[in-house]
C-alpha cells in the first residue's frame, strides 16, 4: 500500500465514522447514560493522554520530572488552587528537580 492510498482509506474511514454518528437515533443521544458514559470517556482519554505524556519515553517507561511536575499539579488542582498557579507550581517543581538531576 502506497502513502497515498493509506492517506485515502483513512479519510474515507474517518467520513464512514462521522458519517455513522449521524445515523445514530437521537433518542439514544438524549438518554442519560449516554451523557455519563460520554463524560467518563472524555475524562479517561484526557487522562491517558497526560499519563503517556508524562512517563513515556518511546517503549520504554520514564520517571523523570515531569512525573514530580505533574503529581504537584494534580495535588494544587485538588487543594483548588486556580489554574495559573497550579501552572507556575508544576513549572517550578520540574525545573527545580531537573536543576537536583532528576531526568
Amino acid at each position: 500500500m502506497t502513502l497515498w492510498q493509506a492517506v485515502v482509506l483513512a479519510s474515507a474511514v474517518a467520513f464512514a465514522t462521522k458519517l455513522a454518528g449521524y445515523a445514530v437515533p437521537a433518542r439514544w443521544l438524549q438518554h442519560p447514560r449516554m451523557h455519563r458514559v460520554a463524560g467518563a470517556l472524555t475524562v479517561a482519554l484526557l487522562a491517558s493522554l497526560t499519563v503517556m505524556n508524562t512517563v513515556a519515553s518511546g517503549a520504554a517507561l520514564q520517571f523523570d520530572a515531569r512525573l514530580g511536575a505533574a503529581v504537584v499539579a494534580a495535588l494544587a488542582l485538588w487543594w483548588r488552587v486556580p489554574f495559573l498557579p497550579v501552572v507556575v507550581l508544576g513549572a517550578v517543581v520540574a525545573a527545580l528537580l531537573r536543576w537536583w538531576g532528576v531526568g
